[in-house]
């Protein structure tokens, strides 16, 4: 029986289970894929074309669009980046800086991945949409039509919840594939370990990242309603296979997941398959939404009991493919400033001086004004000539 085989009767099994109450794992399906990156065909998949709420592998998209600004040359690794106020108030995560914080594209993409920064995201964003994020917002989506991610729709650049941002495993491990296939001098910013700002270390949330043999990459997600998300990728012997997981219960059933059908993946020759990723059927609907499993009472307390459990057994989060980290983790430091200079900003600069407070521009003086040089009105005009000069109104944008 091939792995590919195999991993349809577990699918088969669990639906026999949950048909006569039997349990089997969580009370959900969990939606997962694993395709090979050189040829697009899928090794394994479950729920692959159910809508899915992204939550941060949303962000995956806003880096393809970022890299490709890069092969296109309208940015370059040292453009600013700054941190407009609209990018400042998304909610956590995020890295905090302040408004007018000017941070290089090179380090912002960083920030983004590794922390899953949402107000970095959101700046980036910003950079690229010349300031507009519905612009940028509808490149996500054009690129997501052009790429065949017909399940998918964006309305922000960070995955932060909201109506009408979905898409699905398979969607998901089309863009990770496109991102390998097309970009493969960035695979690095995937697969960083830990970032250092001063002297905070972030470290990634991929927790296959050290542990499982050849990962080296790419996003993880999470919100109430999606459960933790996971687009993985790894790579061994010249072969490179990405996978989804999309729905687990917590970041141990996430990653143990991803770890046993990547390994089944590997395992699996793609010459035995015939059907590609991009010839799965699309959904239709509305995204799962898993809240009431996730965020409840009794959703923490699995969790909890889990990592419980992951100090007594033998096996990293309980998974025969997994080992545990026994150093510290690649740390690659970041930092604000050292960028190029841009409209309206000094080369090098860590923070806009003044950020936000609108700037003097001159305006001829009115009548009763010092400086007025119109015909005054009627006991005017002794004020007006005891003090010449030119008068300054407060005016201007908020960048």
């Amino acid at each position: 029986m091939t792995a590919r085989r195999r991993f349809l009767s577990i699918r088969a099994l669990g639906a026999f289970l949950a048909l006569t109450g039997a349990t089997a794992g969580p009370a959900h399906a969990v939606n997962t894929i694993v395709v090979d990156v050189a040829t697009g065909k899928v090794l394994s998949e479950s729920n692959a074309t159910q809508r899915w709420y992204p939550a941060s592998t949303t962000k995956l998209m806003t880096a393809y669009l970022a890299l490709h600004a890069l092969q296109e040359q309208k940015a370059s690794l040292d453009t600013p980046v700054v941190v407009t106020r609209v990018a400042a108030a998304q909610a956590p995560s995020k890295m905090g800086y302040p408004p007018g914080s000017v941070i290089r594209f090179d380090m912002a993409l960083r920030m983004m991945l590794v922390k899953s920064a949402n107000d970095i995201a959101m700046a980036i964003a910003q950079t690229l949409g010349g300031g507009s994020v519905d612009t940028f917002v509808a490149s996500m989506n054009a690129t997501a039509e052009r790429l065949g991610m017909h399940d998918t729709h964006f309305i922000n650049p960070n995955g932060l919840p909201g109506p009408g941002q979905y898409s699905s495993a398979k969607d998901l491990a089309i863009l990770g594939v496109a991102i390998r296939r097309e970009f493969p001098a960035f695979t690095d910013y995937f697969s960083t370990e830990a970032i250092a700002s001063g002297e905070a270390v972030m470290k990634n949330g991929n927790g296959l990242l050290g542990r499982y043999a050849g990962a080296d990459g790419m996003k993880t997600g999470y919100i109430c309603a999606s459960g933790f998300n996971l687009v993985a990728s790894a790579t061994r012997d010249n072969r490179t296979l990405v996978a989804v997981v999309l729905g687990a219960e917590g970041p141990i059933v996430r990653e143990r997941t991803a770890a046993e059908i990547i390994e089944n993946g590997f395992n699996t020759n793609p010459r035995s398959i015939r059907e590609t990723v991009a010839e799965l059927p699309n959904g239709s609907g509305a995204p799962g939404d898993i809240s009431a499993e996730v965020c409840s009472q009794a959703g923490r307390t699995a969790r909890a009991n889990e990592r419980e459990t992951e100090e007594k057994r033998p096996e990293t989060f309980g998974s025969p493919y997994l080992t545990e980290i026994e150093r510290p983790p690649v740390t690659l430091p970041v930092s604000l400033g050292n960028a190029a200079a841009g409209p309206g900003i000094e080369a090098g600069i860590p923070l806009i001086a003044a950020y936000g407070i609108p700037v003097p521009t001159w305006r001829p003086a009115r009548p009763g004004e010092p400086g007025y040089e119109g015909e005054a009105l009627p006991g005017e005009a002794s004020a007006a000539a005891a003090s010449p000069g030119a008068s300054a109104d407060v005016s201007g944008s908020t960048p």
